[in-house]
């Protein structure tokens, strides 16, 4: 279960809401947290499908790293309802240098388990993952 090159492993909840956020559509976003001492990756906080990109963006911490799925939803040019699933890597400037690379070399194995992530961003501030940004990279 644990990675080699980081020792990481997944907590099973975080594939099962994360299938909760893609199939049921259950959830609007879930942020995921390392628990270093533990070594391995946990849920840390879930927004319900009436919240906002603005409550997603307030859950993430000013200062700590976080990985998150985000469920948006758009209308094409076409005028068509669509969703689109992004994974998003919080890396602040701010954050603490051992944290950013445990979370570094963690992303890719994560990101393995949740299967249907359609767009990656990586964000170091909140400019970096605006709606702005996710809307130009949904379509």
């Amino acid at each position: 279960m644990a990675n080699a090159a980081s020792g990481m492993a997944v907590h099973d909840d975080c594939k099962m809401r994360f299938l909760e956020l893609k199939a049921k559509r259950k959830f609007r976003f879930i942020v995921f947290k390392i628990e270093e001492k533990q070594k391995h990756v946990v849920v840390d906080k879930v927004g319900g499908p009436a919240q906002s990109y603005d409550d997603f963006a307030a859950s993430l911490p000013a200062n700590e790293c976080r990985y998150a799925v985000y469920d948006f939803d758009f209308v094409t040019k076409e005028n068509c309802q669509k969703s689109r699933i992004f994974f998003i890597a919080w890396s602040p400037d701010t954050s603490r240098v051992r944290s950013k690379m445990i979370y570094a070399s963690s992303k890719e194995r994560f990101k393995r388990e949740l299967d249907g992530i359609q767009v990656e961003l990586q964000a170091t501030d909140p400019t970096e993952m605006g709606l702005d940004v996710i809307q130009s990279r949904a379509s």
